[in-house]
């Protein structure tokens, strides 16, 4: 049996659902290769009645048809004990089956049903979500031993039609689980339950890489350097994850051309764009399908939308959020080289730095309840975003890596640092500091304004040291 590495949390939650005396209709969703169906599968692998797996639109070139789906789907009804007869028609007669084998196999136990990628099965005019409500309404919900879970990757369809669904599956959901990328202290349990050696800074590095998802970083082989698992990953001949950012997107969005070139687009900007603008870049029209489009990103984790700090409740910006896609865009889109040692090569160039500088500001966004607890503030609320101000006749321009404006009367300026040893501050950077500092202070009197620095290893203490009220280190975002 495979060993899962955190999710302790969900895992409860499974145990705890699969221990109820009632009927329970579970979601679970996330990012794809977050680890959903492993999980699931995982946690049910010695008590399950039924499984089933939508088919992909990528693997048929998004050909497949309702008669695909039902065939797959009376597959899998005859793999798990369905007397032989004669394929569905629709999705109707499909659950209809279903039902009746769950009643020839039912001997008052618990049964698991799990179906993933579900929103895979719901083809064009195919009648899925009305006969998925008919199978939960008619049936599932009069059951007090089953506990039927549903997975799926293409977020917002798994919102839209199952969470906030308007019509007969309303408010049927008894539980839904949102499972996110790992954590650093996931990533570096996940290491240590595999026999990787990796440095707490190299884990870091890879966390920039990968985003924390765990399929892949199951491909790391633990013979090699982080370097040469890059170079495996995405350069040498026959890469595994080469492809994946198409893969990716086009397995979770019909309109995935469209998802790629808006994520193209933002990755441009570190602190992202308005929606206007977003619109005016990519040729879209700035109506209910970009709406669409922008909802299922943020549902999926690749992007999100903020409000960046001392902006209008109405400059709302759309940023990349997503580690993966930062860094193929940087470095994999177009390359076309053939050195098997391309990312050993590129380390400290400067392409290599200034991408490193944002993806580690990525790092610390996501680690953000991390930072707060090392502040001692876990229990203040606050909101956190970039600050960009533009130069004018009155004053400089201003960009600070974070903001974290608190309930307390207190606003944290974060300065992010990835490095390789102790940081020194020298007088140049002391200057710009200080001139940050006093522009905040001009601007915000009312608040106190503390100076946070984030990076890997701390500070080398000398005369400037002092101008922080807070260092936070990889120990601290490790937690």
């Amino acid at each position: 049996m495979c060993k899962i590495v955190g999710r302790k949390q969900e895992i409860a939650e499974l145990q705890a659902l699969y221990d109820s005396k009632r009927s329970e209709f579970v979601a679970i969703y996330g990012r794809r290769r977050v680890g959903k169906t492993f999980l699931i599968r995982e946690v049910f692998r010695d008590v399950m009645t039924f499984s089933h797996t939508g088919l992909s639109p990528v693997e048929k070139n998004k050909s497949n048809k309702t008669k695909d789906q039902l065939q797959n789907f009376y597959y899998s009804l005859i793999k798990h004990g369905l007397e032989c007869g004669s394929c569905p028609q629709n999705w109707l007669e499909a659950f209809f089956m279903l039902e009746q084998l769950l009643d020839r196999l039912d001997n008052g136990t618990r049964q698991v049903v799990f179906i993933d990628e579900l929103p895979w099965m719901d083809t064009a005019r195919s009648g899925f979500v009305t006969a998925l409500e008919s199978f939960w309404n008619g049936w599932g919900a009069s059951r007090d031993n089953l506990l039927f879970v549903v997975c799926g990757s293409a977020t917002s369809w798994i919102v839209d039609n199952l969470i906030n669904n308007k019509g007969g599956l309303y408010n049927r959901l008894t539980s839904q689980i949102k499972l996110s990328p790992f954590t650093l202290r996931e990533c570096k349990d996940f290491y240590i339950a595999n026999s990787i050696k990796m440095s707490d800074y190299d884990t870091v590095q890879a966390y920039m890489v990968l985003g924390g998802i765990p399929y892949y970083m199951n491909y790391f082989n633990r013979s090699l350097s982080l370097a040469q698992n890059i170079d495996k990953l995405f350069f040498c001949k026959n890469p595994k994850l080469f492809d994946e950012f198409d893969r990716l997107f086009g397995s979770l969005f019909i309109n995935d051309t469209s998802c790629k070139k808006i994520i193209k687009f933002l990755s441009t900007r570190h602190y992202g764009y308005m929606r206007d603008e977003i619109a005016q870049k990519v040729g879209l029209a700035n109506n209910g399908d970009l709406s669409n489009l922008l909802k299922a990103l943020i549902a999926s984790d690749f992007i999100e939308k903020y409000v960046p700090f001392g902006y209008s409740k109405r400059q709302e910006h759309y940023k990349l959020s997503d580690s993966f896609c930062w860094f193929w865009i940087t470095f994999v889109d177009g390359y076309q080289g053939k050195d098997d040692d391309y990312w050993a090569h590129k380390i400290n160039k400067p392409e290599f730095n200034s991408w490193k500088g944002i993806a580690f500001e990525e790092v610390c966004f996501n680690h953000v309840l991390q930072i707060k607890s090392a502040l001692g503030i876990s229990s203040v609320s606050s909101t956190q975003s970039a600050y960009v101000v533009s130069a004018s006749e009155s004053r400089p321009g201003m960009q600070l890596d974070m903001v974290i404006e608190r309930a307390d009367n207190v606003i944290n300026i974060c300065e992010m640092k990835f490095y390789k040893d102790k940081f020194i501050v020298d007088k140049a950077y002391d200057e710009v500091l200080k001139s940050r500092t006093s522009q905040m202070e001009e601007q915000y009197p009312k608040s106190n304004i503390h100076v946070t620095f984030v990076t890997t290893f701390g500070l080398k203490q000398n005369e400037y040291s002092g101008d922080f009220q807070s260092v936070i280190t990889i120990d601290d975002l490790m937690k």
